[in-house]
């Protein structure tokens, strides 16, 4: 394969991308949990916005593995492999919306500093199509932490 990258710089970005596909991932399914699971006077709203986001974070997961796959690496996708990866915590038990709330804002900010880790490597390599790939993910979850954050303010 030459694409202009070369092989090392791609494993190290493919290893980099695979651990945001875990993050992106395990926020998808805390999502959809906290969405099914929610209740409270703020039931409405935040089974609405859950719902948006775990349907944006779905969507996300299949371009993040895809650029793996186009970077000619194997993109990782079984629970074992992305429980290795990820660096989100899953939730014990049902929290309360806020708690949910809290946990989203963690997660969504998580995600943002893996996709920030990349960019040294992919800077390097000039990988644009990731660089660019990285900065849409960056947009979507800076504005989703902040999003839910402003439901925390009194």
């Amino acid at each position: 394969m030459d694409i202009g990258i070369n092989e090392q710089d791609r494993a190290e970005i493919a290893q980099g991308l695979s651990r945001l596909l875990a993050d992106t991932y395990t926020l998808y399914l805390k999502t959809h949990n906290f969405h099914w699971n929610v209740k409270g006077p703020m039931f409405q709203t935040l089974h609405l916005m859950f719902e948006q986001q775990y349907n944006e974070l779905a969507l996300a997961v299949d371009l993040i593995a895809e650029r793996i796959r186009a970077l000619d690496f194997p993109a990782p996708g079984t629970y074992r492999e992305f429980g290795k990866l990820t660096s989100i915590a899953e939730p014990e038990g049902v929290p309360t919306a806020k708690d949910m709330i809290r946990q989203l804002v963690q997660g969504q900010e998580a995600v943002a500093r893996t996709a920030r880790s990349l960019f040294p490597v992919v800077e390097r390599a000039s990988d644009e199509p990731t660089a660019d790939l990285l900065t849409q993910r960056l947009q979507v979850h800076e504005k989703a932490a902040w999003m839910l954050r402003s439901l925390l303010e009194e």
